[in-house]
């Protein structure tokens, strides 16, 4: 996955608490068989709302979802953050996540924030007063500014989702870390033991392809 460092955009009002991740994305989405492609759902059912925030066009373009509380709840399925990420949004900010949801989105680049809710409050309307707004959410400062909702203010994010996220590492990339001792390991082994070979060089360095 890419390297989060700074996200800088502008932001959509997604006035709604306790989004679940079927309403984020619809099971009848999760037959593809790929991860891509995922944005299309997005919301979908509520997208049929002509009047609906993201059918909004002053919106287009935008790479922040500000939410509201309990965002991401019910089932586990990571196909959430993905089609938040497939959809362009590249940080998502609340006052309150779903455990498993800000788990899944920390291991695929999507850059969770939590802030209190008068802090989301004021993004919101400041966002709404004009769609022009931009936020800026610093993950290695671990802060968030707004200069027209007069927001500069420190965000939870423990050490190790940081870590990952700043140096671009998903569950693959991790364990690619450690690519020459792999290679190592499975050397030693006796030939009629299962192997996986030789890490390649590339990959221990570069993670994987999504």
């Amino acid at each position: 996955m890419e390297a989060v460092t700074v996200v800088t955009g502008r932001a959509v009002p997604l006035e709604r608490a306790d989004v679940d991740t079927d309403q984020i994305i619809p099971a009848a989405w999760l037959k593809r068989i790929q991860r891509t492609g995922f944005g299309a759902g997005l919301f979908s059912a509520w997208r049929a709302d002509p009047d609906f925030v993201l059918n909004q066009p002053v919106y287009d373009g935008a790479n922040i979802l500000l939410a509201g509380p309990n965002f991401g709840s019910g089932s586990s399925r990571e196909h959430a953050t993905w089609a938040l990420q497939d959809y362009g949004f590249a940080a998502v900010i609340a006052p309150r996540f779903a455990d498993i949801f800000r788990n899944n989105a920390g291991k695929i680049g999507l850059l969770i924030v939590e802030l209190p809710a008068e802090v989301v409050d004021r993004l919101t309307a400041a966002v709404k007063a004009d769609p022009a707004t931009e936020i800026t959410v610093d993950l290695a400062a671990r802060n968030v500014t707004c200069a027209a909702a007069g927001v500069e203010v420190g965000f939870p994010v423990d050490d190790f989702t940081r870590y990952r996220l700043l140096n671009g590492l998903d569950d693959i990339g991790l364990t690619l870390r450690h690519g020459d001792a792999i290679s190592a390991f499975e050397a030693g082994r006796p030939g009629w033991f299962p192997s996986v070979g030789s890490v390649p060089a590339g990959l221990a360095v570069e993670g994987r392809d999504r």
